[in-house]
């Protein structure tokens, strides 16, 4: 018989063992190893059936071993020490006490609103790289005292568990999950659980409870709308992660952006916290944060402007894909219907995803596009992001070179506690006091510097054995759910092998099965009777994406080839339990994506942090900071399409791995060591360590978007007038613009002039309405090509004009011709407000009329 409803059964520990209890609820435990440490301890056996669980684990414990905890001196202490070690941390100063006290905008309160949240396996709520990311972006908020408020949804289903057919075809199962058998804890106030409403389109009312996950110092928010209060589709709501069609999908991310507002309140009133200043969308799918806000004051009596002013200044918006797919779009009139009764002006609500650019679609709502027009800061995830961001959603501000449209970058990183190998954490860790440009967050990244070869060398050799054993297991859990057998398995993989792994989401940019593009090669690769490879590959493709699962089947059907099977391995339900083993116990990472569709890629990132080698297409991170000591870059064929793409670049991965990589690797002196791998090993470590942190990442977002946010904010409240002036102003502005005209430009000079000649040039400008302090008049100078636009444009402000006849102004200023070659110049107006962020921010220039192109000097 099935079981219609389920409740959870709580261990109650004696009261010397209670503190395991708090620990439990504390996600600290996942990335100190002291704490798992002694969760460990307490049984491990069960630890490991548990699947590393502290909940599960105490819930499962046996009271006969409990009582024997209580009398077992040794366990005590231990107890008591990571307790202690617990409370110091979370009532410590760290890195943001010393940085509030040296910057007054440093941000009292961050709110970070993501769709999904990877902090540990034991809470599966995450699908890939967004919420990896976003969970260490949390941890590493908690390790540098960063006083963030993490919010998201807590889906009863998580994404899905992925398994194999006989076929070789990916197979979803969506097990239900109990929060109450999780590490969370119901929120209550006095009157019992803490809920929020939100209004659905028709009239429907949406209640969801709030789950905390204490993630370290930093409390994350998770909203359940399986709650008895709702009716059947609207308990549905928060089932699974990006599940469901477009209605269902608009509904949980309205929960999350409105939702989530209303359950910061509701938290912060309860704690007393502060209230946060700066508002970070990590992404489009929670941009409906703004509305709520904008809303909030609006029924103050704010008027809609005003408030939009207000929330834009303190909000930041991250944009994670340069793939148009990746964005969601809705019908317009679903997002019509769904905010009909919101109570803000719904043809505002609608402009603001308003796709009204050349080339944009009018029927559709925009969520990034909302993202970017109610956050006055936006950033890509790496520097070639940024580049790819700044080209994609230029129509948004199409008066302005794209290198001035104001979406900056910062680079994403990694959390080198939950990544790197515990063995190698231990020789890296840096001697108390110690200083130095190596050293961060008490590791220092040179300290392979100082440790023999051998050393190096034989602990590589155990995290490839632990990755082996992983393998093993786990490819025998799915062989023989696929009926193939597991007799085989025990010879699966060498310790003494190069391994390679691959493991990711799989859309079809990120081609999965490159690497098959010549299999008889990949073969011979694999079966080389003295220097073969072995690979590692995992991965899950969205359950509607039909072409991703025909990749994996592809790709694994070649593994399950016999004379291949023990070199080449698909690992089913790739997640963060996966993931700790993979990354250190492969010798090179492979990335092959089409270029430039990769934002950033940070399973590369844990892969070197680990000593591992990247063999990869100069995408995302990979094209910041490549260097031929850290691993090998695969060349991009972009001048070419489709299928000679592939082709070109595949023969590209098999040359460097033959050529290169195999002799390397197998290139053993008289001790059995490859000495040039293991200065490899030294060199990625101590050259990528500091910059691919999670902790450099977040200080980043601390420095260049959050307190400029929080200053911003604060800046516009001390104005006179507030936003309210702001706002009035913007009106004005907009209303002027059409009469602003750049009527005639001369310059003195001849068509030809020689290097570090100073070019005086002269404007005639009608302001109409707007006066002089209203704008920047700007002399922009830059190359040109034949098509006469200009390239890497160089602003240069004109001093105050004067006024002439006819109600022009004159503005002239002068240029040094500081290099050789075609450079032409132009004159353009722009707004100019000392509470602009940007000169693009309102996407509004005029340039001289009737002039097709700049002229040119």
């Amino acid at each position: 018989m099935r079981a219609i409803r389920r409740f959870t059964v709580r261990p109650v520990l004696p009261d010397v063992l209670k503190g395991l209890g708090d620990l439990a609820k504390n996600l600290r435990w996942c990335w100190n190893t002291e704490t798992a440490d002694l969760f460990r301890s307490v049984d491990p056996d069960l630890w490991e059936t548990s699947g590393h669980d502290p909940v599960r684990l105490l819930a499962d414990v046996s009271v006969e071993r409990l009582d024997q905890l209580t009398r077992d001196k040794r366990f005590l202490k231990n107890l008591r020490g990571v307790e202690a070690d617990l409370a110091d941390y979370l009532s410590g100063d760290l890195w943001y006490s010393g940085y509030a006290a040296e910057n007054e905008s440093a941000p009292r309160g961050i709110a970070y609103f993501s769709p999904e949240f990877g902090i540990t396996e034991v809470l599966p709520q995450y699908s890939g790289g967004l919420g990896i990311l976003a969970g260490d972006h949390l941890k590493s908020a908690s390790d540098l005292g960063v006083p963030i408020i993490g919010v998201g949804l807590l889906y009863r289903q998580g994404y899905f568990r992925q398994s194999l057919n006989a076929a070789g075809w990916q197979q979803e199962t969506y097990p239900l999950l109990d929060p109450n058998a999780l590490p969370l804890t119901l929120l209550h106030d006095d009157a019992g659980p803490v809920t929020v409403e939100v209004g659905l389109g028709g009239g429907r009312v949406l209640h969801a409870q709030v789950w905390l996950a204490q993630v370290g110092r930093v409390p994350l928010l998770l909203l359940d709308s399986d709650v008895e209060s709702n009716a059947g589709p609207e308990r549905e709501t928060t089932d699974r992660l990006y599940g469901g069609g477009t209605e269902h999908r608009l509904a949980q991310e309205t929960l999350l952006g409105i939702g989530g507002v209303r359950a910061v309140r509701a938290y912060c009133k309860l704690t007393g916290i502060p209230a946060p200043e700066v508002y970070h969308t990590n992404e489009g799918h929670a941009g409906f944060q703004g509305l709520e806000r904008i809303r909030e004051q609006t029924i103050a009596g704010v008027d809609f402007d005003t408030a939009l002013e207000s929330a834009r200044a303190g909000t930041v918006f991250t944009t994670h894909t340069p793939v148009p797919a990746g964005i969601d779009r809705f019908p317009v009139d679903l997002v019509r219907h769904q905010f009909a009764d919101f109570g803000l002006p719904l043809d505002r609500v609608l402009s603001l995803g308003t796709e009204d650019y050349d080339g944009g679609d009018r029927g559709v709502f925009n969520m990034a596009v909302m993202g970017f027009r109610l956050g006055q800061r936006a950033n890509g995830v790496s520097l070639l992001h940024g580049e790819v961001s700044r080209e994609m959603f230029q129509g948004l501000w199409n008066s302005f070179d794209t290198s001035e449209v104001p979406i900056s970058s910062i680079t994403n990183g990694v959390h080198h506690l939950t990544w790197v190998h515990r063995d190698l954490l231990a020789l890296l860790e840096a001697p108390s006091g110690s200083t130095g440009d190596s050293v961060v967050d008490g590791y220092d990244w040179n300290a392979l510097a100082g440790v023999e070869d051998k050393t190096i060398w034989d602990l590589k050799r155990t995290m490839r054995s632990d990755l082996i054993a992983f393998t093993r297991r786990r490819l025998a859990e799915s062989s023989a759910n696929r009926g193939l057998g597991t007799d085989w398995v025990s010879n699966v993989l060498d310790p003494d092998t190069i391994t390679f792994g691959f493991a990711r989401r799989v859309p079809s940019y990120k081609r999965l099965t490159l690497m098959l593009r010549e299999p008889e090669r990949l073969r011979a690769l694999l079966t080389d009777p003295e220097r073969p490879i072995q690979i590692v590959i995992a991965g899950k493709s969205h359950p509607a994406d039909e072409g991703g699962k025909a990749l994996i089947q592809q790709m694994v059907q070649f593994a399950d080839a016999h004379d291949v099977r023990e070199r080449i391995v698909f690992l089913p339900d790739y997640d963060i339990g996966m993931a700790k083993p993979l990354y250190p116990g492969c010798d090179v990472w492979m990335n092959n994506p089409l270029r430039p569709y990769e934002a950033c890629g940070t399973s590369g990132m844990k892969a070197a942090l680990n000593g591992a080698a990247n063999l990869s297409i100069l995408d995302g991170w990979w094209d910041e900071w490549y260097d031929p000591a850290f691993g090998w870059e695969i060349p991009s064929a972009e001048g070419v399409s489709g299928d000679q793409r592939d082709d070109l670049e595949a023969r590209s991965l098999y040359d460097i791995i033959e050529n290169e990589i195999v002799p390397r690797f197998y290139d053993h002196d008289s001790k059995g060591v490859p000495r040039r791998w293991v200065q490899m090993f030294r060199e990625t470590v101590a050259g990528l360590g500091p910059k691919v942190l999670a902790s450099r990442m977040v200080r980043d977002y601390v420095t260049h978007l959050y307190a400029p946010s929080a200053a911003s904010s604060r800046a516009l409240e001390a104005e006179t007038g507030g936003p309210e002036a702001l706002a009035e102003w913007k009106r004005k502005v907009r209303d002027a613009w059409g009469g602003v005209v750049v009527d005639h430009v001369q310059s003195l000079e001849g068509e030809q002039v020689e290097v570090n000649t100073p070019i005086h040039v002269s404007a005639l400008v009608d302001l109409g309405a707007l006066s002089p302090e209203d704008v920047e008049v700007q002399l922009v100078t830059g190359r040109v090509g034949s098509d006469d636009q200009l390239r890497e444009p160089r602003i240069n402000p004109f001093p105050e004009g004067t006024e002439v006849d006819g109600g022009l102004r004159r503005y002239e200023g002068t240029v040094q011709a500081r290099r050789a070659g075609s450079i032409g110049y132009t004159v353009r107006v722009v707004p100019h407000h000392p509470l602009l962020a940007s000169t693009a921010e309102m996407g509004l220039a005029a340039l001289p009329t009737g002039l097709s192109s700049p002229p040119s000097a």
